[in-house]
């Protein structure tokens, strides 16, 4: 629940040591306890330019994220706060301080590279925060932005000849909001007054020609129209007069320009109510645990010298989550069964069918916390395990049964076998009286409850083990003619035989349950995963559809600027995503 959440302030969730990036275990700890759905949002800019003091406000504090107050830039790494959503229950909100860009004290450009690209992997939302005006100036200083693409891969291994665009990554980027700090012009275009947004969709329009110079000015602003589809704009008023921004945490909101606190209060108000719960591709939304696998998936690679790649880091964490998804299935498995089996079942059929049940929910929970089983290798490890467990039961259910019924034989026809060794049958006659009485305790058996499986396997054994008894007392029973004896031999040995086939008979009647009952496993499984299939690939056209949108929202804009060029290559993605979308509402699943 969020009043879990206990932090007090913030924590380097990233550490920048010497240019090496390291994930910080006690960060990831918190994280690892953050069972709700989280909320990223994180900003990145300039050094100096006033992160923190945002962050802070969306914290709901003062205090927290450091502020600063000289030309150094205070913030190293990622910071991290978490705290509970003000506008969204059940959820958590998660606040990125980044380090500032550009340090001239750092001299790392490369880090700073990788510092932006994380902000990226890891938000839901993503500020960028900038001193003054869109212009050139500021442009040049999101250079990271284009080499985006040399830090970051969506797929572990893209088709052959096939160079991955900064339009493939559309559908796991984050929500682009620029901040303008101490913003002193008029928001006016043609001496019509416009929204901070008109103002940056203007700012982000595109120059004709084909000069180095025009490839320079265009590059970023195309970089930041197909990355970041999505795209919001607040400028702020300087909140006081320069000499007093240093106290700025210390002030009070009546201190501040009315116009910076509206402002605040307004982009603090859009991100609540509009930052989206971090989801991976396929709808999956993200928690703590899941975003504590992305930052070690993510900083791992770049410490290893890899690209960090969106497929891989989904990949590692369905390894984490599928294996305990079948944990969990086996488990719930494993309860079902404890609660509803009561040791010896009457009969076989009586414990497949309580297994049936309990393994079509376990199959249900497995479907419900997995993902991206690829192969469907995890879902053929529960299949594997929950056989086994199957198995299990039925020995303990063979052997339960084996237990009881040797227990009952020998509370049963222990007095009979104490009168054989008194000598009550060795005289004439006995023989008959002998047989009169086997045949009753034989009923009384029979008639005992829950004897289970092998009530007749454990009897006829019995009376095979006492056949050498039955003999000893016909052939002393001088009543009885020879002949008599014969017949009687061979009656016993007909009897025993009859039996004997039974037994063979009701063994494979079980064989064949128990391949009836595997086929149904592998029914259940395979109905279970083509439902899941079937939602997956709904929600995988969902999100292509979206990017089909966006992609054609963006093409209109490129024709309308004229840039033939440019809205020729997005109709080539359009048709090759036409393309993957048809075939997959026409794929059968096999």
């Amino acid at each position: 629940m969020a009043s879990e959440i206990h932090m007090t302030g913030p924590m380097c969730l990233i550490e920048n040591t010497n240019g090496r990036l390291m994930a910080n275990p006690e960060a990831l700890k918190i994280l690892s306890a953050i069972t709700q759905p989280v909320v990223v949002v994180a900003i990145v800019g300039l050094y100096r330019t006033g992160k923190s003091y945002l962050m802070n406000k969306l914290a709901g504090k003062k205090k927290g994220f450091s502020l600063g107050s000289t030309v150094q830039s205070h913030t190293k790494g990622i910071w991290m706060w978490c705290v509970p959503h003000p506008k969204k229950p059940g959820h958590i909100l998660v606040l990125l301080d980044t380090e500032g860009l550009g340090d001239v004290g750092k001299g790392d450009n490369q880090n700073d590279s990788w510092i932006f690209a994380l902000a990226i992997l890891l938000s839901s939302t993503f500020v960028y925060n900038s001193m003054g005006t869109i212009n050139q100036q500021a442009m040049d200083q999101l250079h990271y932005v284009t080499e985006l693409t040399h830090r970051i891969r969506s797929k572990s291994s893209p088709d052959e000849n096939e160079n991955e665009d900064s339009a493939d990554f559309v559908s796991f980027f984050p929500d682009f909001v620029w901040t303008l700090r101490d913003f002193s012009l008029d928001l006016e275009a043609d001496g019509q007054p416009i929204t901070a947004d008109e103002y940056l969709t203007y700012s982000l329009k595109l120059k004709q020609g084909t000069s180095e110079k025009d490839k320079t000015f265009n590059l970023p602003r195309l970089c930041i129209r197909k990355f970041f589809p999505k795209k919001k704009c607040f400028v702020f008023d300087r909140p006081v007069h320069r000499k007093k921004l240093a106290q700025l945490e210390k002030l009070h909101d009546e201190e501040l320009d009315p116009e910076f606190v509206q402002q605040v209060a307004d982009f603090c108000s859009y991100i609540f109510s509009n930052s989206k719960t971090k989801t991976l591709s396929g709808g999956i939304k993200v928690n703590g645990p899941r975003l504590e696998s992305l930052v070690l998936t993510y900083v791992n690679a770049i410490s290893s010298g890899d690209l960090p790649c969106m497929e891989n880091a989904v990949l590692a964490l369905a390894q984490i989550e599928n294996s305990a998804a079948v944990q969990k299935a086996v488990a719930h498995y494993e309860q079902q069964m404890g609660q509803k089996v009561q040791l010896p079942t009457e009969t076989l059929q009586e414990l497949l069918d309580l297994h049936r049940d309990s393994e079509r929910e376990a199959i249900e929970v497995f479907i419900r916390s997995s993902f991206k089983d690829v192969d469907h290798l995890f879902q053929k490890e529960l299949a594997a395990q929950l056989e086994k467990k199957r198995d299990d039961f039925c020995k303990q259910n063979q052997e339960a049964s084996s237990d009881r019924c040797s227990a009952l034989l020998q509370d049963i026809f222990s007095p009979l076998e104490e009168e054989v060794k008194t000598g009550i049958y060795s005289k004439p006659g006995g023989y008959r009286l002998f047989i009169q009485k086997l045949q009753d305790l034989k009923k009384k058996y029979h008639e005992e409850p829950r004897k289970g499986i092998q009530a007749e396997e454990i009897l006829q054994t019995y009376l095979k083990s006492k056949e050498s008894m039955t003999d000893a007392i016909l052939q002393t029973d001088q009543t009885l003619t020879e002949k008599e004896k014969e017949i009687e031999v061979e009656r016993v040995k007909a009897e025993s035989a009859q039996a004997s086939a039974k037994m063979l008979q009701e063994m494979q009647r079980k064989n064949e349950q128990m391949m009836e009952q595997k086929e149904r496993s592998y029914q259940e499984h395979l109905k279970q995963l083509t439902k899941k299939m079937e939602r997956d690939r709904a929600q995988l056209l969902k999100e292509q559809e979206r990017t089909l949108a966006l992609k054609l929202q963006e093409q209109e804009r490129l024709l309308k600027e004229g840039f033939q060029t440019e809205s020729r290559k997005m109709q080539n993605e359009i048709q090759d995503l036409q393309k993957k979308m048809r075939q997959r509402r026409t794929c059968t699943i096999s």
